[in-house]
């Protein structure tokens, strides 16, 4: 796949303006990328914006922290998606892992699946706040409840994704489920490890210099 489909070109800080979002539209229309990723209050706003192509409407739930109920983050996936969302990320409960809940991790990530139906649903980990072991678990609590991606990281916390951990997650989950590299992917170097590593998707603010960036 070109590098270009592979990139989620993110935008998720809370000062963002309309203006940001605009620009943000018009770059990925002009790179043709995956989707655009964007906080649940500009999800109409980009959805108007790319109606007239195929980049698709990402936004996130959850997050940053994912420590809300499961029924708040029911009723935020199914908002998302009836304003026009074609994908969620959402952030599981990262307390629950820890404890080794994994029963209430799974039944969450289902519910939330459940809400967004046929749409792609991508869990973040938040790997840099678990052990090798609880990465595993909650990597099978997303297969088994039926999510379409597992993601490494927010962006938000102590740190982004690992080459090491995007591997591990793919031998996790295996081929027919994806896994999203996420958090700290500025350079094409670190690009191509997480796409060596087996990552499907890139999610990144800096989309427009690895596109610019020679190979």
């Amino acid at each position: 796949m070109k590098k270009n489909k592979l990139i989620d070109h993110t935008l998720l800080k809370p000062d963002a303006t309309c203006a940001d979002i605009e620009r943000l539209c018009q770059e990925a229309k002009k790179y043709d990328f995956a989707s655009v990723c964007v906080n649940p209050c500009w999800i109409e706003t980009a959805a108007s914006l790319l109606s007239d192509c195929d980049v698709k409407v990402c936004t996130v739930i959850g997050f940053p922290l994912g420590a809300m109920t499961t029924q708040a983050k029911v009723f935020e996936a199914k908002d998302a998606v009836n304003r026009g969302a074609d994908e969620v990320d959402m952030v599981l409960n990262i307390g629950d892992v820890r404890d080794g809940r994994y029963e209430r991790v799974e039944e969450e990530i289902r519910a939330v699946k459940e809400a967004v139906g046929s749409h792609v649903l991508k869990v973040i980990l938040e790997t840099c706040l678990l052990n090798r072991e609880e990465i595993i678990q909650a990597c099978l609590c997303a297969k088994k409840a039926g999510s379409d991606f597992v993601k490494t990281s927010t962006g938000f916390s102590t740190g982004g994704a690992q080459a090491e951990t995007v591997r591990l997650m793919k031998e996790t989950v295996g081929r027919d489920m994806g896994v999203k590299a996420s958090g700290g992917i500025r350079t094409m170097e670190t690009f191509q490890a997480m796409v060596k590593a087996g990552a499907d998707r890139i999610g990144t603010s800096s989309g427009v210099k690895l596109m610019e960036a020679d190979v």
